[in-house]
């Protein structure tokens, strides 16, 4: 029998969450970001339910690739741009347009003798990563404009370090640099997902919206469903054994959890090699035919269990939710340490996929 552990993916979940970010700006084009896989949830499978965005941002080439191999014809941006001159005629080949962050990339179109590529330029508004300084961004912008291999409609973009900071100052400062040194008419986007949710002033002419299309939100506290989306994936198995454990035994690896009384324990088929995290902590939920149980003991390779004591009837077979509807993956990720964008890309290849 195949392992039970699966992937739900909502395709009808997806498309909802796009309509709710035009929503937020409907003069504004989106474009949905499908790095990693789909944040987890399948490339191909997130960018068919998503085809009616105006782009898609991806952070390799290969991606792109995948995406023009299955049809796609829509604008598609590689986000962290080119590497080599080699990446320039494939750039050309796929039709992507690409980030220009670095001087060293000028350099490389500098010395490029192709047809015109379509350009994003990336200033470094205040989270110090990629892009240049605003006090270089306008004559980075006019040797762009100078060279006959960029082709004229060049967008300006940044990228918000704390926009889920609803009273954070540091994204005000971020929109202020950013506006200051845009060009004159030049077409922008800084608006990431927690951007377009929370920060209306954000809305340029471009949206890039990430986890707000699967449903997933950042911050503490915050939650996908406070802003109308919805999950767009449940990860799910089944219970494969059911005993009674007696008073002062321990449970898992290390024995960390004693059984308080005589108690029935059940053992789920999912682990950290599925990719539900390790670190989770004593006491977090999962739901146990539609009702919460505790995690007890460690959460091993392939295995978890559970206190049924509020399940006493539970029987092998039955459905186990580790987070979707009911169970939210933000709340899952908060008890982890982290955030719900590395719980759903964490997913393994063993772990069934299945539109839902």
């Amino acid at each position: 029998m195949a392992r039970a552990t699966t992937a739900h993916i909502h395709i009808d979940a997806l498309r909802h969450n796009l309509a709710v970010v035009r929503a937020r700006a409907p003069q504004a084009r989106v474009m949905a970001v499908v790095k990693a896989d789909g944040y987890g949830h399948g490339l191909e499978r997130v960018a068919q339910a998503l085809v009616g965005a105006d782009a898609f941002g991806v952070a390799a080439l290969s991606d792109a690739q995948r995406l023009r191999a299955a049809g796609l014809s829509q604008k598609i941006l590689l986000l962290s741009g080119f590497d080599e001159p080699a990446d320039l005629d494939q750039l050309r080949q796929l039709d992507v347009d690409t980030v220009v962050h670095h001087r060293t990339q000028l350099d490389m179109l500098a010395q490029d003798r192709g047809s015109p590529l379509k350009v994003w330029l990336k200033m470094d508004s205040g989270m110090h990563r990629l892009g240049f300084a605003p006090g270089d961004f306008a004559a980075a912008y006019a040797r762009l404009q100078a060279m006959p291999n960029v082709a004229p409609d060049i967008v300006c973009m940044s990228h918000l370090a704390s926009s889920e900071e609803a009273d954070g100052a540091q994204t005000p400062a971020q929109l202020r640099e950013f506006d200051a040194h845009l060009p004159d008419g030049a077409a922008a986007s800084i608006a990431n997902s927690a951007g377009i949710l929370v920060w209306p002033q954000a809305h340029k002419q471009w949206l890039r919206a990430g986890g707000a299309l699967y449903g997933l939100a950042v911050g503490e506290g915050a939650r996908g469903a406070d802003f109308g989306l919805r999950p767009a994936m449940t990860l799910s198995t089944r219970l494969i054994s059911v005993q009674t454990v007696a008073r002062g035994e321990r449970i898992g690896y290390s024995g960390i959890y004693v059984c308080p009384e005589d108690m029935p324990v059940g053992v789920a088929a999912i682990g950290y090699g599925d990719g539900y995290p390790r670190v989770i902590r004593p006491g977090a939920s999962v739901l146990l035919n539609g009702r919460r149980v505790p995690i007890i003991g460690r959460v091993s390779m392939d295995l978890m269990t559970l206190d049924l004591r509020s399940q006493p009837q539970a029987a092998v077979g039955d459905p186990v939710v580790l987070w979707g509807e009911g169970l939210p993956v933000e709340e899952v990720a908060a008890a982890a340490g982290t955030i719900s964008y590395e719980l759903t890309c964490s997913i393994t290849r063993r772990v069934r996929f299945v539109e839902a």
